[in-house]
């Protein structure tokens, strides 16, 4: 029977072409499969006008589902992720596995199928081998072309009366007439897994160090994973009736799968090509013949994706919960009592192919959850806004998550139903009986409900569409406020400096107690039989010690002032000499303005006495400002005092404000950046308030002051000429429906001291690219206009880029990107490098000292091992910490047309990290990236405008 174009009876011709064509680069329409629908205790649909989830346009789906070239879709999956080679991703794809519901089958199993089920799970292939069957025991891509396979990976379970072997008739060849057709091995096989070499561009420069990280090599005992495609005759729609008879089928195809409906993943080889069993589906007690297909063998490396399913249902097996992304255990909380609050400790678990091979990713994680139910949320939120109870309430809980402890689940806030409580009844999924919430709980998990007034919130899951576009049935979820628990924490808690230093003692983790973590995860799992025997299963072992590697430390670089030259220190830290040492370019600050309140009155004539004595210490000139007292704190008399007094001869205005609000801020930098466009400096009042510190405090506003009316604070050695660096950050804007705004800064001279800003807006769904080439066309010219030349070599830092657009900026975006050249001229081709700063990961290095782990010291470099295998990138330590453990920053130079050495694109980027002015030591990211967020942050934050034009050669965003 033909099914979907591949049945036994249909699958000539389509195969035929396919078969024929030419190799085609991966990269298509991914078909989602949607994951089953289940039924769960707190899954409730009212009886009376049931809330209704959201309408959602669901694109039409491919006409072939798992059908075409089966690697592909795994490929791309893989490849979005960062583990396969880059040509395997379609351009412009972010794929996620997005959690689903728990159901039958492991939560991850189906979000992996939608993204693995591409261009086909029928015609995927092993290695070209003159059409004999694949040897087992071999790489797939070097396999003798007349051999017969060695023993299966695992002990095929015996075939029981149950299934019935049909193997296909042996035929010369395909060319001959439609009912001579090859047998199926000669056509799978015929097709190879394309894989790019292992990208290795190591450095040479500086010191050897002795280091480790938080990586667990994995090793394989298989050849891979056989893929198998099942069909059911007569169709069964059903997933979850499809996963009930997979699972009576433990004695054909053991215990050990994974299954999403279609393709079958097995770590054993079924004896026969083509298996058929049969089954009875309940609901109306039809024969479904089921038919199971080898379709080809999965190596390891392209195995990823189910592996990480794998390691999450170890999480389970160790008894842990899924919180968010991550596992947690909720057996060893850590309360932080006086916040209302606790600390589940956790892992981050992650399998990814690197340089070195087959790695998981391991390293410790907190998660900060509140001991407050929602409900007592609701009753502090009345006593303090009685008045506008409802929309202080809907503004603080929809959209944030809560945790019921009676399940351990995660929910999301959709909506607070204030017309319904507790009392109200229900029909009931498995019983069809009416009941009310109160009943229900007391029954299903012995809860008792004491508020029976209490409104209920509503948590709609996501839209799921069934093949063929038909819309999965969905159920709106009703919860209990007094079962739920806030996770995370608030905007208020985190701006509580008390809150957040209590929740540090125990999130921040030394580099030893991280690596003693990673060696408890490893024996948890080597030593539970249960999740051994998972790993065994599937041909995994785990190594019983994270990674030792080799690394290098970087020169220090020398800071330069206007006399005075001096090392940055083993720390990186200048901040001493930078208050002591003349500036290199300062701008004398003559005609000034400063603002303040009566009764800061005291507090901003200290002020403008110490920066009348520190400004000249630092070689900058500073007379005396014309003040300004304001009658009262409000936005309205700032803003008007400004408009009358602000004019073109004004060079900077100082407004001393009594206490922080986002309001009067945002107005402030309105006005100054957008409006009438004059450097700004907002003080709260607090800063300046201690006469002890004031000296140091008003040192840094000095210092910060100067940079934004264009002045230049240090320098480095920079030997490469006519150099252009670019940093570009993104902002996503909430108030102006999510749209984004990019911060474009670029160097204008030399010494990289002076820099070029641009804002560009990206409403949803449109490129960015489209705004960055004006940005880019701008810099251009004006570094022509301050140097007289244009730039030899531009080398980009993108910020903002996750694994899934890799491809899309190496590609789509260079060629835009390149092509702002021909605007000066044909012969204008300057050589171009683009690096992807990725400062959000969860790989940490350690230095190996004389007893335990220590922070490597600031200017590590790794780029071998850890490294992508098919990506030019390294990781670089920059800054130094103090307390808890360094993160270092990923590099992925995704374009390079600059023929830089490694040396010396790694160097470069150290020595960017040194020149943010706004701090004397390296920071984490390249300073034109940091600059970029900053100017981004402020754009999308407060001003929501683009600033004036007259402001872009000054860092009047720091």
């Amino acid at each position: 029977m033909a099914s979907g174009g591949y049945g036994r009876g249909g699958r000539g011709a389509a195969l035929l072409e396919a078969l024929n064509a030419p190799v085609r680069k991966p990269g298509g329409m991914e078909e989602k499969l949607a994951p089953s629908k289940v039924s769960q205790p707190g899954i409730l649909q009212t009886k009376s006008q049931p809330p209704e989830p959201p309408v959602a346009s669901q694109p039409p789906p491919p006409k072939s589902i798992a059908r075409g070239r089966g690697a592909l879709g795994l490929l791309a999956s893989a490849a979005g992720r960062g583990i396969l080679p880059p040509k395997a991703q379609p351009a412009g794809t972010t794929p996620a596995v997005t959690p689903t519901e728990t159901s039958v089958q492991p939560r991850g199993v189906e979000a992996l199928f939608r993204l693995t089920s591409g261009r086909g799970g029928m015609m995927a292939a092993a290695a070209a081998n003159g059409g004999q069957q694949t040897g087992l025991g071999q790489p797939l891509q070097q396999m003798p072309s007349k051999q017969s396979p060695p023993a299966s990976l695992g002990q095929s379970p015996p075939a029981t009366q149950q299934a019935t072997v049909k193997a296909p008739a042996p035929v010369a060849s395909m060319g001959k007439a439609s009912g001579e057709r090859a047998p199926l091995t000669s056509r799978f096989n015929s097709m190879s897994l394309d894989r790019d070499e292992v990208v290795h561009r190591p450095g040479s420069v500086g010191k050897h160090l002795l280091l480790s990280a938080n990586y667990i090599k994995l090793r394989c005992l298989n050849s891979g994973v056989y893929q198998y495609h099942v069909d059911f005759s007569p169709q069964v729609d059903s997933k979850n009736m499809r996963f009930k008879m997979m699972s009576e089928l433990k004695d054909i195809i053991g215990s050990t799968k994974a299954f999403d409906g279609s393709i079958l993943y097995l770590p054993i080889k079924l004896p026969n090509q083509e298996t058929v069993a049969h089954s009875t589906r309940l609901t109306d007690n039809v024969d479904i013949t089921i038919t199971i297909r080898l379709t080809k063998v999965v190596a390891p490396e392209a195995c990823v994706p189910l592996y990480n399913i794998i390691f999450r249902k170890i999480m389970r097996i160790l008894e842990m919960v899924e919180v968010g992304r991550y596992y947690y255990n909720p057996k060893t909380p850590s309360a932080v009592p006086q916040h209302k609050l606790e600390v589940w400790p956790g892992y981050i678990t992650s399998v990814c192919e690197n340089e070195g091979g087959l790695m998981l990713l391991a390293d410790a994680s907190h998660r900060v959850l509140r001991t407050e139910t929602v409900l007592q949320m609701l009753h502090t939120i009345l006593q303090r806004n009685p008045q506008s109870f409802h929309d202080v309430c809907n503004r603080t809980l929809i959209g944030t998550i809560i945790l019921t402890r009676y399940n351990n689940k995660t929910y999301r806030i959709d909506d607070i139903l204030w017309d319904k409580s507790p009392q109200h009844t229900f029909t009931c999924g498995n019983t069809g009986e009416p009941m009310t919430f109160i009943e229900y709980y007391k029954k299903a998990y012995n809860k008792t409900i004491s508020d029976h007034e209490q409104p209920l919130l509503l948590h709609r899951p996501k839209r799921k569409t069934l093949p063929g576009n038909k819309e999965a049935k969905s159920e709106a979820i009703c919860l209990i406020p007094e079962l739920c628990y806030g996770t995370g924490l608030t905007d208020e808690l985190r701006n509580d400096f008390k809150v957040m230093k209590d929740i540090a003692c125990h999130t921040r983790v030394t580099p030893n107690q991280r690596n003693l973590t990673m060696k408890k995860f490893i024996d948890s799992v080597n030593g539970n039989p249960d999740a051994k025997k998972e790993l065994s299963n599937w041909g995994l072992e785990l190594m019983n010690d994270t990674l030792s590697m080799d690394g290098r430390l970087l020169p220090q670089e020398n800071i330069i002032y206007r006399n005075y030259k001096s090392l940055a220190g083993p720390n990186a830290d200048w901040g001493r000499d930078v208050t002591k040492q003349h500036v290199i370019t300062a701008v004398p600050l003559k005609n000034w303005v400063v603002l303040y309140t009566k009764r800061d009155g005291t507090k901003a004539s200290n002020y403008i006495k110490q920066m009348l004595q520190c400004c000249p210490q630092m070689g900058i000139e500073c007379h005396p400002p014309v003040r300004f007292e304001l009658h009262d704190d409000r936005t309205e008399t700032v803003i008007r005092t400004l408009r009358e007094n602000i004019n073109p001869s004004i060079q900077m205005v100082v407004i001393i404000c009594p206490t922080s609000r986002d309001d009067r801020y945002s107005a402030i930098k309105k006005l100054c950046c957008s409006e009438c466009p004059v450097p700004s400096q907002v003080i709260i009042a607090k800063t300046i308030m201690r006469e002890d510190k004031l000296r140091s405090v008003t040192q840094k506003i000095a210092l910060q002051i100067n940079c934004k009316m264009g002045g230049e604070l240090w320098a480095l050695e920079i030997p490469m000429k006519k150099l252009m660096v670019i940093g570009i950050d993104v902002y996503h804007d909430a108030a102006k429906g999510k749209r984004s705004i990019a911060g474009f800064v670029a160097s204008t001279n030399p010494q990289c001291t002076t820099w070029y800003s641009r804002v560009c807006f990206q409403m949803p769904g449109q490129e960015l690219v489209d705004g960055l080439k004006l940005c880019l066309i701008s810099a251009i010219r004006k570094y022509h206009e301050v140097n007289h030349v244009f730039p030899e070599k531009i080398i980009v830092f993108r910020d903002g880029v996750s694994d899934g657009q890799l491809q899309f900026v190496s590609g789509h975006e260079v060629e835009q990107l390149k092509g702002c050249f021909s605007q000066f001229g044909e012969d204008y081709q300057p050589r171009l490098g683009v690096v992807i700063v990725q400062k959000r990961i969860n790989s940490r290095i350690f230095l190996k000292g004389n007893h335990e782990m220590e922070n490597p010291p600031s200017g590590t470099v790794v780029d071998h091992t850890i490294t992508r295998r098919e990506w030019y990138d390294y990781f670089l330590v920059s800054q130094h910490v103090r307390q808890g453990t360094v993160s270092p920053t990923h590099y992925i130079v995704v374009h390079d047309s600059t023929n830089l050495k490694p040396d010396h694109m790694q160097r470069l980027s150290y020595k960017m990290t040194h020149l943010y002015y706004n701090w004397p030591g390296t920071i984490r990211v390249p300073a034109p990236c940091q600059y970029a967020h900053k100017l981004a942050y402020l754009v999308g934050q407060n001003i929501h405008k683009e600033p004036a034009p007259e402001l872009s050669d000054r860092l009047f965003f720091l």
